[in-house]
This record gives C-alpha cells, structure tokens and sequence, in this order.
C-alpha cells in the first residue's frame, strides 16, 4: 500500500468503505474515544469539518478503547453520543485498535508514515501519559485524539500528538485546503 487511498475501513454498521472514495480531500484521521479528557477536542474537530468542508476536508474519526478502556461503548452507543452530546456531522467509523498485532492497516500505515515525536517537550502531558501508558513501540499512537494529516493525493503530511488541539492545526489545514 503505497497510499492513505488504497485501504478500505469499516463503518459504524458494518459497511465497507473505500478510502479511495476520498481522493482529492484532505483527510484528518483521528483516532477518537468519548469518556477521555480530550473528548472535548470533538467540539474542535467538528468546528474545522463545518468550516472547511467546502474546501475539501474531511475528519474521519475512528474509535479506540485500547487507552484506559476510555471508548467502551457499541458502535450504535458511539455514534448516539457523538451526535447527541458535539453534534458531529463527520464519519465516525467502526471501533478500532490503532497499535499492536490487531491494529487496523490503516493505523499501521500511518503509524509507518509518520512516526510522530513523542516526549519531554509535551510537558505535563508527556509526564501525565508516561506514567499511565504502557511501554509502547517507536511510532505507536500514545493516547487518544492523535491526528494525522493526509493530502488530497492519499500521502501522509503530518502526525498532530494527542495534546495538540485542533485549533492549533488550521493553519497547517489552510495550507493544504
């Protein structure tokens, strides 16, 4: 797989869909989880989504409780709290696992692509993590609300670790849309 565009997901009801059906979008991936402290970043997301869809983002939010069980709801509960309590209008899929031997192929393509730079300049968000996440491998996903930024050609721009609101990266968006 040479592309963001040539992997297949699965949606909240089990639908395959083709990730090839977004070329010529500029993706943020995000892996999401409702019972976090970063849950709020929803809000966040959803805000960019609404404001740059017209210019061709797409947020495509994917579920994970590989972190502290912070996600432990059904895909139907998921989706029922993400409309409910931040009105999201942007793809959340099907749960997922972002690190280790079951994680989706997506997540390890772009764990590959964009390794990330987690450590001390995070600060306290680096001290809290550390201590609460188990040992992980080099470029794993360290926590919820990761994001990657994906151009409208399917290649991996960037990687946006957990701390880093969306608000922070809309510049970065702009660039791109």
């Amino acid at each position: 797989m040479t592309s963001v565009h040539d992997f297949e997901v699965t949606a909240a009801d089990g639908a395959t869909v083709p990730l090839s059906g977004y070329a010529g979008k500029v993706l943020l991936v995000v892996n999401v989880a409702s019972k976090c402290g970063l849950t709020p970043q929803y809000e966040g997301l959803e805000a960019l989504y609404r404001a740059a869809r017209d210019r061709g983002l797409e947020v495509l939010g994917f579920p994970c409780n590989q972190f502290k069980g912070q996600e432990p709801g059904t895909d139907a509960e998921i989706q029922e709290f993400c409309k409910t309590t931040y009105d999201v209008s942007f793809p959340v899929f099907a749960k997922i696992d972002v690190n280790g031997a079951d994680a989706a192929p997506l997540y390890d393509f772009l764990r590959a692509e964009a390794p990330g730079d987690w450590g001390p300049q995070y600060g306290v968000w680096y001290d809290r993590l550390s201590a609460v996440t188990p040992a992980v491998e080099p470029g794993d996903v360290t926590w919820n609300f990761t994001k990657f930024l994906v151009g409208r050609d399917g290649e991996v721009i960037k990687r946006y670790e957990s701390p880093v609101t969306p608000e922070e990266i809309e510049a970065d968006l702009a660039a791109y849309l």
